[in-house]
């Protein structure tokens, strides 16, 4: 039995249906025999529509309640994917970074992860918990809020991951892993099976929208296997890292 990190965003837990969805695909990793610890994002555009609430108070936000405000976004995500969870019939429990002990820089809106305490992670696992976790976000050593900036989600699951030396990351988003191009807009294109940290990293950097550079940054440097694959298509190994 090992440890796989799976991570999902936004598009992949929109709604109630889309949510249910993304239960069985970690359900399906946990009767694989494994350990599951779950990143969710924001649904949907909520942290589009927060920033847009808070612009409309102020147009000047203060950053550390900016941090407060949209911090919220992945909690919402979080206890509904424990509830579909636990409506499947298996254990779960929902963690904010706070709670998981993901401590940060003392930044506000674009904080880098500087240490993950694991003791609760381990002790839910051992327990036979999925633990459902808030990415994009996480606490200074004095206990501010903060979060981690674009592409927070990404870099949340693969620190956790090296954290736990899981065995695998499983980034999960509406492509069926890594393409030369947008598959989106070039049909026909093939996808790639097997890619470097380097090549992933260079991609990254010129625009694509996969994964974050920091993420891939952050796998390399703790040798964390990553895999791309589809919310939509769970038979798809899509693209290892």
């Amino acid at each position: 039995m090992g440890i796989i990190v799976q991570k999902f965003g936004g598009t992949s837990v929109a709604d109630s249906q889309k949510i249910h969805n993304v239960a069985n695909a970690v359900i399906k990793e946990k009767e694989n025999g494994n350990d599951v610890v779950v990143v969710v994002s924001a649904m949907g555009h909520t942290t589009d529509y927060l920033i847009k609430l808070a612009k409309e108070v102020t147009l000047t936000p203060n950053s550390r309640e900016m941090d407060m405000l949209l911090s919220t976004g992945e909690q919402v995500s979080i206890a509904l994917l424990a509830m579909a969870i636990q409506a499947h019939g298996y254990k779960a429990v929902s963690m904010n970074g706070q709670q998981v002990g993901i401590i940060t820089e003392s930044i506000h809106s674009k904080a880098r992860i500087v240490d993950i305490k694991t003791d609760k992670l381990q002790k839910n696992l051992k327990e036979g918990n999925i633990i459902v976790v808030a990415g994009f976000q996480g606490v200074t050593p004095e206990g501010e809020i903060t979060t981690l900036g674009r592409g927070g989600s990404d870099t949340s699951a693969v620190a956790i991951a090296a954290a736990l030396k899981a065995d695998r990351c499983d980034i999960y988003t509406d492509v069926e892993g890594v393409y030369a191009t947008d598959p989106r807009i070039v049909p026909n294109i093939q996808k790639t099976d097997v890619i470097s940290y380097e090549e992933m990293l260079e991609l990254a950097r010129v625009g694509a929208n996969v994964l974050h550079p920091r993420s891939v940054e952050t796998a390399k440097q703790f040798g964390v296997p990553l895999r791309v694959r589809s919310s939509f298509k769970l038979d798809n190994m899509g693209t290892l890292i």
